[in-house]
């Protein structure tokens, strides 16, 4: 299997890495990680999705944010190099938050987004405040 090791694709902010950790722990998930991805759909026609995995696959990129371990697969990495996943804990609820700098646009949910080569192709439209 071929990995390739690299820190500079998905950061975690300290908020992140915490509460990554403490789901991993609260589920009894060991050696498991979290596999970050980009898939198409959405609003704005790409969508962001994360979830607990304990393999890697061909040709992930693999992080380590304080003993938590980050996958992604080399199609994401190309919308998400540089990409920053933070937890936000507020009145209305908490969630992650990705701040990709990949992204021309982003509809209001947070979820969904488009890149220079799906800006052209335009968007469902979602009708959300700040969605394309």
């Amino acid at each position: 299997m071929s990995t390739m090791e690299m820190d500079t694709v998905v950061t975690l902010t300290p908020n992140a890495t915490d509460r990554v950790r403490k789901l991993l722990q609260e589920k009894n998930l060991d050696g498991y990680g979290l596999r970050v991805f980009v898939g198409g759909g959405g609003c704005s026609g790409l969508q962001y999705g994360m979830a607990f995995e304990n393999e890697e696959q061909e040709g992930d990129f693999v992080m380590n944010h304080d003993g938590v371990k980050v996958m992604v697969d080399s199609m994401s990495s190309q919308y998400l190099y540089g990409a920053t996943v933070d937890y936000v804990d507020n009145l209305m609820g908490g969630g992650f938050k990705i701040e990709n700098p990949n992204a021309l646009s982003s509809c209001g949910c947070g979820h969904s987004f488009k890149t220079g080569e799906h800006q052209a192709s335009g968007g469902g439209g979602c009708g959300a405040p700040g969605c394309s």
